[in-house]
């Protein structure tokens, strides 16, 4: 019996060779456009993650955050505008 001296090659790749998903535009937009106008990113992120349901492409979370973002950025602009009107009412 004797013992190979070289290892045995891997086997060939069996994967997907199918290119990764195209990330939504839409979605990268929304996620920016979430840092300026907090609605903006918003009305385009619930858009966004519709395209997304419908076509299959990539940008899911880029869309989920800029609707994070964006709803956030709302709420604390509503809350300081209303404290400064009661402040000075």
């Amino acid at each position: 019996m004797s013992i190979p001296l070289h290892p045995a090659p891997p086997p060939p790749h069996q994967g997907n060779d199918s290119p990764p998903a195209k990330t939504n535009a839409l979605a990268i937009a929304a996620f920016v456009s979430s840092f300026i106008v907090g609605m903006t990113g918003v009305v385009l992120g619930h858009i966004a993650l519709h395209q997304i349901k419908t076509t299959r492409e990539g940008g899911r979370w880029l869309a989920i955050a800029a609707l994070v973002i964006g709803y956030s950025s709302t709420a604390i602009g509503v809350y300081f505008i209303t404290a400064i009107l009661s402040a000075s009412g």
